[in-house]
C-alpha cells in the first residue's frame, strides 16, 4: 500500500498547528517576563498540554504510517523528518515553559534590570523555529542552512547576557538569586535555538539525504 498524499497533508496539518502553538509559547512566555504578566505565564504553563497531545498524535500517525503502507524513498524521509521534529518542537515547548516558571518567580521579586537582550534572543528564536517548519514544508534547503547559520547570534547574545549579569552579581551578592534565574533564561533560549538548528539540520537531510550534524559552517 502507498501512503496517499491526504495522509502525507494531514501529518504536515498536525505539525504546523503544533509549531504555532511552540511559536506563540515562546513569544508568550518572554513576554510574560518583560511585561512582569504571570497571569499570562501560567496560561503558557497551562497551553503545554496542548502541544504535549499534538506531540503524541504525530507520533502515533507516523508510526501508524511506517507499519501499514512501509513508505519508501520521499515518502519515507517526509515522515521520518516529521517524527523528529516534533520532539524537537515538543522540547523547544518545554523551553519555553521553563521561562514561564522563571518569569513567575522573577515577577515576584524586583526587577533587577531592563530586559533588552533576552527580548532579542527570543525574536531570533522565534523567527529560526518559524523559518525551520517553512524549510520543512516548502523543502527549502537555502532556507533550512539559513536558520542553522543565524545560531551563533543567539549564543553570543547568550554570552552577552552571562557577562553583564557576572558584573551585576560582583558588585551586589543581594542580587545572585534573580541573576541566576535571568542567566536561566537565556540558557532556556539558547536550547531553543539548538532544537531550531537540529530541525533545519533535519530538513537538509530530507530534501538532499545529506546528514550535516557537526560540520562547520564553511563544510554546510
Amino acid at each position: 500500500m502507498t501512503v496517499r498524499m491526504q495522509e502525507l497533508e494531514h501529518l504536515k496539518e498536525m505539525l504546523l498547528k503544533m509549531a504555532a502553538l511552540v511559536e506563540a509559547a515562546i513569544r508568550g512566555s518572554v513576554q510574560s517576563l518583560v511585561e512582569r504578566d504571570s497571569e499570562l505565564a501560567g496560561r503558557i504553563i497551562e497551553e503545554d498540554r496542548k502541544i504535549n497531545t499534538y506531540d503524541v498524535h504525530i507520533d502515533e500517525e507516523g508510526v501508524r504510517l511506517l507499519a501499514l503502507k512501509q513508505p519508501m524513498g520521499k515518502d519515507l524521509r517526509f515522515i521520518t523528518t516529521a517524527m523528529k521534529i516534533t520532539t524537537d518542537l515538543e522540547r523547544i515547548a518545554d523551553n519555553a515553559v521553563n521561562i514561564a516558571e522563571r518569569a513567575l518567580e522573577l515577577n515576584r521579586e524586583p526587577i533587577l534590570k531592563p530586559y533588552i537582550d533576552i527580548p532579542r534572543m527570543s525574536r531570533i528564536a522565534q523567527g529560526m523555529v518559524r523559518d525551520t517548519i517553512n524549510a520543512f514544508v516548502n523543502e527549502d534547503v537555502k532556507l533550512a542552512k539559513d536558520v542553522i547559520m543565524r545560531d551563533d547570534s543567539v549564543d553570543d547574545l547568550n554570552e552577552q547576557v552571562w557577562n553583564e549579569l557576572v558584573l551585576i552579581m560582583t558588585r551586589d551578592s543581594s542580587t545572585v538569586s534573580r541573576a541566576v534565574k535571568i542567566s536561566y533564561v537565556a540558557k532556556y533560549l539558547e536550547r531553543i535555538a539548538d532544537h531550531a538548528t537540529n530541525i533545519a539540520e533535519e530538513v537538509v537531510y530530507m530534501v538532499e539525504g545529506k546528514i550535516i550534524r557537526h560540520m562547520l559552517p564553511d563544510q554546510i
